[in-house]
């Protein structure tokens, strides 16, 4: 057996934590896919999975070994399409990740043109708030919307998402609507973290081209996005939330806008890659497409300061 071919079935049972799963994906038999990984355990020398009836976990070494696996089949890819015509139909796998909200409202509603123009290629689509692990996980990209904090990745800059501070009507009947920053003291935010325990940060406003926080009461925190949407329009309290996910419920009466001069800093939005001198012919396409598609939602505005 081929090393490399050993190597795309090992990181196919790690990626899905399943012989049987490994074999679909590939279209070969069960065996096959048990002599791979038997294979790669004798060429390297160490036991690769833990194996019982019920689950497939990979050991220490093949968590070490299944990083290797991923950077070195991605730049063996990145060999054998890059003396590719630009015509002939792009193959293979793509796998990326972007935020939920993101992914439901405006790029899964335009994947079919993507996809019919490209059917040779499988989509592997995560949708999470969460950080994921560029690298360790095998992702050829990922859309970001925040600051960035992986200096080991490459990114692509396509904007950022204005912010708009909204609330339910209901909301506003119950609190009244905030004339100014004070108000904000007698009113509820609604925080919004990754990692909840995490100290939530305040109100966040620019003022005379400076960022600044306001510290203000809220009873609830979230850790994803379509909770943080789902309380405003409750009536829970104040959000702080990209204008293209909050325009069609202001236009439907949903939501209603406040304090629209003590806006939050712009979103910085991304697209990130492994620090690798040649992307993909894939890679390439999907970022493309991806920047037609968000280009009439995005701002290329100076960004503010932040203090």
């Amino acid at each position: 057996m081929d090393r490399f071919d050993a190597m795309r079935i090992f990181v196919s049972v790690a990626e899905r934590a399943s012989f049987t799963l490994a074999a679909d994906n590939l279209g070969l038999s069960k065996a096959a896919i048990s002599g791979g990984v038997r294979y790669l355990e004798n060429m390297v020398g160490v036991r690769l999975f833990h194996r019982t009836t019920r689950s497939v976990q990979l050991t220490q070494d093949g968590t070490a070994l299944f990083e290797r696996c991923t950077v070195l089949l991605a730049d063996l890819e990145e060999l054998e399409t890059s003396f590719q015509h630009e015509d002939k139909p792009l193959t293979g796998r793509l796998r990326v990740d972007m935020p939920a909200t993101a992914a439901r409202d405006f790029i899964i509603p335009r994947l079919p043109e993507f996809l019919a123009a490209h059917p040779g290629l499988q989509l592997e689509l995560s949708s999470t708030d969460r950080r994921v692990d560029v690298i360790g996980e095998g992702f050829d990209g990922v859309l970001r919307i925040g600051n960035l904090r992986d200096s080991n990745l490459v990114a692509r800059r396509l904007g950022h998402f204005k912010l708009l501070n909204c609330a339910s009507p209901a909301y506003v009947k119950r609190f009244g609507m905030p004339k100014k920053l004070a108000d904000l003291s007698k009113h509820q935010l609604i925080h919004y973290t990754l990692l909840l325990g995490a100290k939530p940060e305040g109100f966040e406003y620019c003022e005379s081209g400076v960022c600044k926080t306001f510290n203000m009461p809220g009873v609830l925190t979230v850790n994803n996005a379509t909770a943080y949407e789902a309380a405003c329009l409750a009536g829970v309290g104040i959000i702080q939330v990209p204008a293209l996910c909050a325009l069609a419920h202001i236009k439907a009466g949903r939501m209603v806008e406040l304090l629209p001069k003590f806006r939050a800093e712009p979103m910085p939005v991304n697209f990130v890659y492994a620090n690798r001198k040649h992307l993909s012919k894939r890679v390439q396409v999907f970022m493309s497409w991806l920047i037609a598609v968000l280009a009439p939602h995005l701002s290329q505005e100076n960004l503010p300061r932040t203090s």
